[in-house]
This record gives C-alpha cells, sequence and structure tokens, in this order.
C-alpha cells in the first residue's frame, strides 16, 4: 500500500510543480508584484515533496526490498526535497523588495528534472 501511494503522489507533485512554475512564469512575464499567493504555492510543493519523500523512506523502512537502483532514486530524491526547502526558505526569509519569481521558477524546474532523473533511475516512465 505504501508503495502504491508514494508512486502515485508523484503526480501530485508534478501537478503542484507544473502550478509553480506556470504562477512564477505568469508573474515574470505581467512584471506582477511577488506576494503571498506565491509563498502559499511554493509551500504547497515543499509539503508535497517532503509527503511524497517520507512515503518512499517509509517504504524503504518498512520492506526488505532495497536493490542497486534505489540508490540513484534517494540520491535524486535528497537532492529535489533539499532544493524545494531551500528555495522556499530563501525566498521567504528574504526582504520584500528582494523577493521575486525567478528562484521558484528555477528552482522548481530542477527539482522536477531530479524527481525525473531518480524515477528514470528505477526504471520506471515518468507518466504510466
Amino acid at each position: 500500500m505504501l508503495l502504491h501511494a508514494h508512486s502515485g503522489f508523484r503526480y501530485l507533485v508534478l501537478l503542484t510543480g507544473v502550478i509553480v512554475i506556470a504562477y512564477a512564469a505568469y508573474g515574470l512575464a505581467t512584471k506582477n508584484q511577488y506576494g503571498k499567493r506565491m509563498r502559499i504555492l511554493s509551500g504547497i510543493f515543499t509539503g508535497v515533496v517532503d509527503l511524497t519523500a517520507l512515503l518512499g523512506l517509509l517504504v524503504v523502512i518498512f520492506t526488505d526490498n532495497f536493490y542497486p537502483q534505489l540508490t540513484g532514486h534517494i540520491m535524486m530524491m535528497v537532492v529535489a526535497v533539499v532544493t524545494a526547502h531551500v528555495v522556499h526558505g530563501v525566498m521567504k526569509r528574504r526582504p520584500p523588495e528582494a523577493q521575486s519569481f525567478t528562484p521558484h521558477l528555477i528552482g522548481t524546474l530542477v527539482v522536477l528534472a531530479c524527481l525525473a532523473a531518480g524515477i528514470i533511475a528505477l526504471g520506471r516512465p515518468i507518466i504510466g
């Protein structure tokens, strides 16, 4: 059950990541002011990434099914979680005049690339 939940949450991560990217790109294109909505979207994205990582950790702990491809998967997921937290945390602590959409756009793209690489490391399709 945990493995299916962990695997299924990737779609929620992808969906929230695409929403963050779209909102950040829209904010950059229209030169909107950075605000609370971007922080909330970033927080939701980071939370979903965390929940997916927690489910993955529980899968590793409660199953005795460790194989070499998991090492690459786990490393990429750790990089993804750290990147999501760094972007969200740094932008949250910056003074309002220094906050921008660019770190969210780039950071979320990096997180999604790490997630894709981690899924591919297992030999599974990203979607499907």
